[in-house]
């Protein structure tokens, strides 16, 4: 269904005011007026989860970072779906990942072009919010992905997993390798760092299960997501632990940058390593037998997710409010949680089997 000459003269009114309002995203307003004038239009209307997928929309998709190989991968997947349902993919963005003012051009744009749906992995929690609102209150949909706003800037955030996934199965993969008994170690990101911290309170709290009473978490390291620092702090865990049975790193750059180390180390093949890492940065340290098995989320699943839910949203078969349901093709069905939340699943672990089969 076309839009009306009114919206259209709306988007455009939006887009050129919205650049105006940006700079105040953070600063000048409050959480309160977002509710009051972007949180109305993601609430509106009733879900029904029997109505017609409609075709034919349009949803663009703004990554945090375009040409960035996970985001490629994303965003592929997201397409892929859309092609599936009838319906249009458009991609924009900006090349850095820091951006924000970019993103909220490209928001801004997306509405002026009249798109039913926007999927964007946020910069920054607030720097869109002005942007995004203005669009919701076009009726366009807003889909977060990977990185989300604030919950009352979009209608649903399609989280990659659960932090509780996330943690547990990092304790699960390492326990299993070392035969449940040993000194293990966390090398994390920024001691600061809002989910990694989450994680790892999560392992901790994993690890308090019976079935790991032989198995001692020593130390948590934090090498700042710096190659060069984690490969360092890698070499001093091994020093101060000589004992040391495994390493948990939950982050891409850390699980590499101790696979380098390993590899090239007595170490190597026993001390096992394990944590949150991409296909491309472990393969070799899979095949060389330095690293058994790692995890990560299917970014292909995730940008799928993303378009099936923007999809849906504008179908009015859901609106964003917690336990909506809704049937994401082969993907099976998935329940709108708390803030709008919907998880992807448990990660994807990645082994000598199956490495070779992604590319990002």
């Amino acid at each position: 269904m076309r839009k009306s000459s009114i919206r259209r003269t709306c988007a455009a009114l939006a887009a050129v005011t919205s650049l105006a309002l940006a700079a105040t995203a953070c600063g000048g307003t409050t959480k309160e007026d977002v509710k009051d004038e972007g949180g109305k239009a993601a609430a509106a209307g009733k879900a029904d989860p029997n109505a017609a997928t409609k075709k034919g929309l349009t949803v663009g998709f703004l990554p945090k970072q375009v040409n960035n190989p996970y985001f490629t991968v994303a965003d592929e997947g997201g397409e892929k779906a859309l092609k599936e349902l009838g319906s249009s993919y458009k991609e924009v963005g900006t090349s850095s990942g820091t951006d924000t003012a970019g993103q909220v051009s490209y928001v801004n744009t997306l509405t002026q072009q009249q798109v039913d749906a926007i999927a964007v992995s946020a910069q920054d929690p607030g720097a869109l919010c002005t942007a995004l609102k203005q669009a919701m209150k076009n009726d366009i949909k807003v889909v977060t992905y990977d990185s989300d706003t604030n919950p009352e800037c979009r209608n649903a955030f399609i989280s990659q997993a659960s932090a509780d996934d996330i943690g547990r199965t990092q304790v699960q993969q390492m326990a299993e390798q070392i035969g449940n008994k040993g000194e293990i170690a966390i090398l994390s990101a920024a001691q600061t760092a809002t989910n990694q911290n989450a994680w790892i309170e999560i392992m901790k709290d994993e690890l308090k299960d019976p079935k790991y009473k032989d198995v001692k978490l020593v130390k948590v390291a934090y090498g700042d997501d710096d190659a060069q620092k984690s490969f360092q702090q890698t070499q001093g865990l091994l020093q101060e632990h000589p004992n040391l049975k495994g390493i948990i790193s939950p982050t891409t750059v850390g699980i590499k940058a101790a696979a380098q180390y390993l590899s090239g180390s007595k170490y190597k093949g026993k001390v096992k390593l394990t944590g949150l890492g991409t296909p491309n940065d472990m393969r070799k340290y899979v095949k060389n037998g330095t690293v058994e098995a790692f995890e990560l989320w299917d970014p292909a699943k995730l940008g799928e997710l993303a378009a099936r839910t923007a999809v849906a949203l504008s179908s009015g078969q859901i609106t964003g409010k917690e336990g909506e349901t809704f049937k994401a093709g082969a993907m099976g069905e998935y329940t709108i949680g708390k803030n709008g939340v919907i998880d992807l699943g448990k990660p994807t672990v990645f082994t000598a089997d199956n490495v070779d089969q992604f590319d990002f």
